[in-house]
């Protein structure tokens, strides 16, 4: 899996901070103990003179150290027998002063070898959520609240069904694209008019697949190549490379607007090295255009269109702009 050093790096702070805090709070109920029952305090004094003995004894030469030890053991468990029944008396379960991990699987290191936890993975993903919300609206743009009442139940001729039922068909395939991702998650190529829904299925797969804990990156054609070329021609302050790395590893790309850009050569270049970039290293790509076939033959050269053709699964938007629509009801 594919993680943004930055984001990573934000996910660590967040998760560090609420370690500290946890570490904080148990501080403060250890103490909040101490102070009513102060025999609790004293037996745990004496736990870790204890175990100190215990070392020492281990370590004393000429001696056989196990009688020392066993007394010892023994002595232990019957200061935690004591500590035990105590906090029962005080209405408090038995381990109630015992320092858990919140995560039982990595002991709250975020990490199980080299491999991210889960629990790690999780602020990884609302740290990618907050970057994600600020360009997409993840709060109401979703699986759920998607409206198929905006598309007409009469036949097309140019589509052969209704545009409510090519919907159902899009909204199923994109709702089982983005709930069965993986790495190796074919790409998508949305097409049709604005207003149709184009974002919102966008934003709808970006919140699922970003919950699952896999790297989500959401741009408009014309930035990221804006980005491409900054990054050739050395124009910021190392912005352009992190963007540009990003989109080119990121489990999931999803380039909005393609064909409102400025069509230049390296703009159609820089389109060209990120889709063939991305599919040589089978990573998942979601392209949105409101470009008629024809008019992205007009646009882009044939490698770009054959590319695209060959490994992307077109979707087609159809109907009336949504927003149009809104507008008429609301009158």
């Amino acid at each position: 899996m594919s993680y943004d050093g930055r984001l990573m790096r934000q996910a660590l702070a967040r998760f560090d901070e609420d370690k500290q805090r946890r570490a904080e709070n148990f501080r403060a109920r250890e103490r909040a103990i101490y102070t009513k029952c102060p025999r609790i305090e004293e037996i745990d004094r004496e736990l870790s003179h204890t175990m100190a003995k215990i070392i020492a004894s281990g370590l004393r030469r000429g001696t056989d150290p196990r009688p020392a030890i066993e007394a010892l053991r023994e002595e232990n468990l019957n200061l935690q027998q004591e500590k035990r029944l105590l906090l029962t008396q005080m209405g408090l379960p038995n381990d109630y002063l015992e320092e858990k991990p919140k995560c039982p699987r990595c002991g709250d290191t975020g990490f199980l070898g080299s491999e991210v936890c889960a629990c790690l993975r999780a602020y990884y993903a609302s740290e990618q959520n907050k970057e994600l919300s600020g360009l997409l609206d993840l709060g109401s743009q979703c699986f759920e609240n998607f409206n198929f009442d905006y598309y007409s139940p009469l036949p097309d001729a140019e589509l052969g069904v209704s545009p409510r039922t090519n919907m159902e068909r899009v909204y199923d395939i994109c709702q089982d694209y983005a709930h069965e991702f993986s790495p190796k998650s074919g790409s998508l190529l949305l097409t049709g008019g604005t207003g149709l829904g184009k974002t919102f299925l966008s934003a709808s797969i970006a919140r699922v697949v970003s919950a699952s804990g896999h790297s989500v990156v959401y741009d408009t054609a014309g930035h990221i190549f804006s980005r491409f070329e900054a990054q050739k021609f050395g124009r910021d302050d190392g912005e352009a490379d992190s963007a540009v790395s990003r989109a080119l590893g990121c489990d999931l790309l999803i380039l909005d607007d393609l064909g409102t850009e400025m069509i230049t050569a390296y703009s159609t270049s820089a389109l060209y090295t990120l889709i063939n970039t991305r599919l040589t290293r089978k990573k998942a790509t979601i392209i949105s255009t409101n470009c008629s076939n024809e008019e992205l033959q007009k646009k882009y050269t044939p490698q770009i269109l054959s590319r695209i053709a060959g490994e992307y699964q077109t979707l087609p938007f159809a109907g009336r702009d949504i927003r149009q629509i809104k507008k008429e009801r609301e009158a």
